[in-house]
């Protein structure tokens, strides 16, 4: 348990750099602008001292403990961190009793930062609701799972759940720049360097995760040689601190592309076991899940289309799991959809129709609604024969009639064989 701010790691130039480089004030921290932006809810909230319990619900390495940490800085609160791996109820009631005591002697509140707080069993999550209800402590918890599902209903019922989002690889980037240049807790005084290329690979290799983008670079940065008063970290020494081979493989490059395009066409040539190779080999480089995701739910509509119409539905699934569950494994979430829409039957159809539709759409500009399909909402309206003719399909057997529905100039246009 870790109470009050003791001696903060930020200070100590023995700690990973991780904690070395953890925000202090609202202005340090990185990312989540959606909440801590200026004006933005959280934000408002924290300078108004108005909060009261929070669910934080994100990915690892998103600054759910940086953000609670600073809460506290910034209101005055004590500061209690404890994970709900390795604290068991005896702990918690010791907890909550030195907090009342901290309230009632020196007018002091306590904000609570519980980790993992979906590890903490029904019994152990209602220890808390009393001491939540009468303001003993803030809780803050913190889970990288779903409340809905995680957090019981009564905790739940008294907390406000803030969605805190991966890191982007413009975040990641501003992180990187900030641990090389700064002097007193970064990397500075040892003249680290980094080159575009093993940026973008580091960046990738952290998949939207800071403290693991810093231990990283932290563990990089120690094993570089120096040369020339320089440490110029490269491929090799990331794929060691990241102890992974790095393939030849970037995300931004023409290799990203090539894998990618090698991945759908496969795929679209119904060959599962290329797509699972291409899919690894994505995978392993750091790709954003996300985005193999997203391609998958285009190929379900665009290559498998009306062949399957229950591929889109599974892709949009696939993608949505991705997102919930995160990596490493979302990689069997993406093996999952990749089978399917190799084995899938394939018709691009619709995606033939929406182009020639398009086409044509460009080509003639803005045709007239013909006067039939127009609703008429007034009396003039319908004077000017708004809806006069118009056919309601359920009257007519098979709800379907001989109505032409597309304007004149394209009568008789089939954009579907």
């Amino acid at each position: 348990m870790k109470d009050l701010f003791d001696t903060p790691s930020s200070q100590n130039i023995h700690a990973p750099l991780a904690d070395r480089m953890r925000p202090q004030t609202l202005d340090d921290i990185v990312g989540q602008e959606h909440l801590l932006g200026t004006g933005k809810v959280l934000r408002t909230l924290i300078e108004n001292d108005a909060l009261h319990s929070i669910i934080f619900w994100g990915p690892p390495g998103t600054g759910k403990t940086t953000i609670a940490s600073v809460i506290a800085r910034v209101t005055g609160a004590r500061f209690v961190a404890i994970s709900a791996v390795n604290t068991g109820l005896k702990e918690a009631r010791d907890i909550i009793e030195r907090a009342a005591d901290a309230l009632k002697l020196h007018r002091k509140r306590t904000i609570l930062f519980i980790d993992e707080i979906h590890r903490f069993n029904k019994a152990q999550q209602d220890a808390f609701l009393p001491a939540v209800e009468n303001g003993t402590i803030i809780l803050i918890g913190a889970t990288t799972e779903n409340p809905s599902f995680e957090v019981n209903s009564a905790l739940l019922s008294r907390s406000r759940v803030f969605v805190l989002e991966a890191h982007t690889q413009a975040s990641l980037s501003r992180i990187i720049d900030r641990a090389l240049t700064d002097s007193v807790v970064g990397l500075a005084a040892q003249s680290v360097m980094i080159g575009d290329d093993e940026r973008t690979i580091l960046i990738s290799l952290a998949n939207g995760d800071a403290r693991s983008l810093l231990n990283i670079l932290d563990i990089a940065s120690q094993i570089t040689p120096v040369q020339d008063g320089k440490r110029v970290i490269t491929r090799e020494i990331l794929g060691q601190a990241a102890h992974t081979k790095l393939l030849r493989y970037d995300t931004k490059g023409e290799e990203h592309y090539n894998v990618i395009s090698a991945f759908i066409k496969s795929m679209r040539n119904s060959d599962a076991d290329a797509a699972l190779y291409w899919l690894a080999r994505m995978i392993d480089a750091g790709e954003d899940p996300l985005f193999i995701a997203r391609r998958m739910v285009i190929f379900a509509s665009e290559d498998v289309g009306l062949a399957d119409v229950q591929s889109l539905p599974l892709a949009v699934a696939a993608f949505q799991a991705v997102h919930a569950v995160g990596m490493p494994e979302g990689r069997i979430i993406l093996g999952h959809a990749a089978c399917y829409l190799s084995r899938a039957p394939k018709n691009n159809t619709s995606y033939r129709g929406i182009e020639a539709a398009l086409a044509d759409a460009k080509q003639y500009g803005n045709l007239p609604v013909p006067l039939h399909l127009r609703n008429a909402v007034t009396g003039l309206m319908k004077g000017l024969g708004y809806g006069k003719g118009y056919q309601y399909a359920h009257d007519y057997e098979d709800a379907k009639t001989a109505m032409e529905c597309l304007p004149d100039e394209l009568k008789g246009r089939n954009y579907l064989p």
